[in-house]
């Protein structure tokens, strides 16, 4: 027996049809040859085969919800719902038949319902909204750290002790822009797009600036030389070069001509002090501090967690499977750019990191309500487990390796 075709609507034509979510799993764009991509948001259904390359998100983030029901993540990424909703015109075409659920019976229907109504409570309660104060001062912070660096080898001198606090200043100004960067980035500032990416452009490019494995490597070690390759390797030998080959290859002129105005202000400021080899080893120095810096806390949330294929979950379980917390403390906040609230900004990702301690209560709530884990550690903890981790991956690898 063949699949049911879908079923036109009183007003015909395409955007009339009416489907069910056994035609819409269907439509993933996966096998061959490669099926279409549809997705459904509120329960109109989109045909991504085409647009999912033109994205602006990246095709993979929007690819992955193709044959899925993807209401929660859509509304959690979009700033302006309704401009987004008019370029969407153009793929709609159909909706859900009236008979099928909102999204997929396979999924916890009440669980889904109370995420979305604590959705509606954050928006209620302003938590989206960002306070200006909040991250004007972060900025501040990090351009009067800039200015003392730079102070600190010109009236103390480039001798031991001078310069490697002014490297330190330098190194916590690097951090301190990436997590402001990343505010940015993820549209949590502006109320409008545009004024995000613009700011983003500047802090990132200006302000500051892992690689595929190879089967020879010995993972099974890994939790061992990650301390003098992983971080270390990571910021200055990588990204580097990378960063402006992305730029060059994407013809991304803008964003180039920012990061050479950091590598312009930087060597004017600091050669006439240090000399070519005290700039180099500034410079290196500083990408240091701020690679071990960047990897140990953007990885504490994830690398130790459990992280499976697809398994068409509803968006808060998964959020809170692929993620944890660390502590509140203001130095932790601060470490971290508040990143140690990981699970509330995994859920809520356009929400102004100042907020996150305020809607922590009402997740921990409905995650006892559902009896899902909500797993908050302290700092050496989830430092300590991002090692036991890539032990117990390594041990997976030789084993896997010594049995292929």
């Amino acid at each position: 027996m063949g699949e049911p075709e879908p079923q036109p609507g009183p007003e015909g034509g395409s955007a009339g049809r009416r489907f069910t979510w056994e035609q819409i799993a269907a439509r993933t764009g996966r096998g061959q040859p490669p099926q279409p991509r549809w997705l459904v948001i509120h329960r109109k259904v989109y045909d991504i085969s085409h647009f999912h390359r033109r994205h602006p998100g990246g095709a993979r983030v929007i690819s992955h919800y193709a044959g899925q029901d993807a209401t929660d993540p859509f509304t959690a990424f979009h700033l302006d719902k309704a401009l987004v909703r008019k370029y969407m015109n153009s793929l709609l075409i159909g909706e859900l038949a009236p008979d099928q659920p909102s999204f997929e019976p396979s999924k916890n229907k009440l669980l889904v319902e109370d995420f979305r109504e604590l959705r509606t409570t954050v928006e209620r309660l302003g938590l989206l909204k960002p306070n200006y104060l909040f991250f004007a001062l972060h900025l501040f912070h990090i351009l009067l750290m800039d200015i003392a660096a730079w102070l600190t080898l010109w009236y103390f001198g480039s001798s031991l002790v001078p310069f490697l606090f002014c490297a330190l200043l330098l190194g916590t100004v690097q951090a301190q822009a990436g997590w402001l960067q990343h505010d940015f980035g993820h549209l949590s500032v502006f109320s409008k797009s545009k004024w995000n990416h613009v700011v983003h452009k500047f802090v990132i490019g200006h302000l500051k600036l892992g690689m595929k494995k190879k089967k020879f490597m010995p993972y099974n070690y890994q939790h061992k030389y990650f301390f003098i390759i992983g971080p270390p390797a990571l910021v200055p030998l990588y990204f580097q070069w990378y960063i402006f080959y992305f730029a060059v290859q994407r013809k991304q002129w803008v964003d180039l001509a920012w990061m050479l105005s950091f590598y312009i202000r930087f060597f004017f400021s600091y050669s006439p002090l240090l000399g070519v080899k005290g700039l180099l080893g500034l410079f290196l120095l500083v990408r240091f501090i701020e690679s071990n810096w960047f990897v140990w806390v953007t990885q504490m949330n994830h690398i130790p967690m459990h992280i499976d294929y697809d398994n068409n979950m509803d968006w808060f379980s998964t959020q809170l499977q692929a993620t944890c917390n660390v502590q509140q403390s203001l130095f932790n906040d601060w470490f971290s750019g508040h990143l140690n609230f990981q699970i509330e900004h995994h859920l809520f990702p356009t929400m102004p990191r100042h907020n996150y301690w305020k809607v922590a209560p009402l997740v921990k709530s409905m995650c006892a309500k559902h009896g899902i884990e909500y797993q908050c550690k302290p700092l050496f903890t989830a430092f300590a487990d991002i090692v036991y981790s890539l032990k117990d991956s390594g041990e997976l690898w030789l084993d896997a390796y010594l049995h292929k």
